[in-house]
């Protein structure tokens, strides 16, 4: 099944047969589960979440651990969220292996639930929405290393290991790699997709390396800082980034950061919002939205650079077609 629009590409036919979904009205109410509070990222899966909400007559509860990518605070939040009993549920797990025991308990409280960006690794889902974490790496990378004139040095700053999201595009960075043999890779470390963690892995590569063109960050709180490291310590390199969040884009825009991968969490929160609602209301909804993958750069960041409160979410139909 192939979608216009947006460019989605929607791969199955309709979900269907989780729980008994109530008949077409409004006043739904959608537990939406994000992993962390200091990630740009799920800020904007939030709003985006809400707004959609708000445009189809429905309320969003948000379930948000307080210590960023908690397994067992986020295995709470499900308990709690069963216990209110949610119409639906938007779900991205902390981690896509560990979480699977909690969207079982979703499925046998019969609450459907959307899964968005990182794959769950098990349990029953209506729908995924996300984007191609391979390809955003794969892409990404080859925009650096092409702007690099194919040779020189550079690092990575990985993800939270394991996470499937630092899996698909650890595969993308290091494939990317294999295409340009002039280019060296002094050293690939996780910073957690945490900004400060970013900034102190930086500098201690920089104290380690006299010489670093261009840096891979797995997604744009890293390569924010790993920007701010470059600028304390008075040093040049190219710097690319994943998840195109205003920050990211903001930073493109004043040259700083070279490009920004779009992950687009923004329509992630608005169509994996929509699809709850929809399956709720008895309408079609996908098993599967992947959105394509998608540099952003000098030269097509203007649209992207808009806040997201000043955002509105765009028609299901003009992003999914069947």
């Amino acid at each position: 099944m192939k979608c216009s629009g947006l460019g989605v590409i929607a791969l199955a036919a309709v979900a269907s047969g989780m729980g008994t979904a109530p008949a077409w009205g409004d006043g739904e109410k959608i537990a939406l589960f994000t992993k962390n509070q200091t990630n740009p990222y799920f800020q904007s899966v939030r709003v985006a979440a809400e707004n959609a909400a708000k445009q189809m007559n429905a309320t969003v509860v948000n379930y948000i651990p307080t210590k960023p990518d908690s397994i067992p605070e986020q295995m709470s939040q499900i308990e709690d969220a069963i216990t209110k009993h949610p119409d639906a549920i938007v779900f991205i797990p902390v981690d896509f292996k560990a979480m699977v025991p909690g969207v079982q308990k979703m499925n046998a409280a019969a609450i459907p639930v959307i899964n968005i960006t990182d794959r769950v690794g098990g349990g029953e889902v209506v729908s995924y929405v996300g984007s191609d974490d391979y390809n955003l790496g794969l892409s990404t990378a080859r925009y650096l290393l092409k702007k690099m004139n194919g040779e020189g040095n550079v690092i990575i700053l990985e993800g939270v290991r394991g996470a499937i999201t630092n899996v698909e595009r650890m595969k993308g960075f290091n494939k990317a790699l294999t295409e340009f043999p002039k280019v060296k890779l002094l050293a690939s470390q996780p910073a957690n997709y945490q900004r400060l963690q970013a900034l102190q892995v930086t500098e201690n590569l920089l104290q380690s390396y006299p010489k670093i063109d261009g840096i891979l960050a797995a997604n744009d709180a890293m390569g924010m800082g790993a920007i701010e490291a470059l600028e304390g310590a008075n040093r040049k390199a190219l710097v690319i980034s994943i998840n195109a969040t205003k920050e990211g884009v903001e930073a493109v825009k004043a040259g700083k950061l070279l490009a920004t991968g779009d992950y687009n969490g923004y329509l992630q929160g608005c169509i994996g919002t929509m699809a709850a609602i929809r399956y709720l209301r008895k309408l079609p909804v996908p098993k599967e939205v992947v959105f394509p993958a998608t540099v952003i750069d000098s030269t097509n960041y203007q649209g992207h650079d808009v806040a997201d409160a000043q955002r509105t979410c765009p028609k299901w139909e003009d992003v999914v077609k069947r």
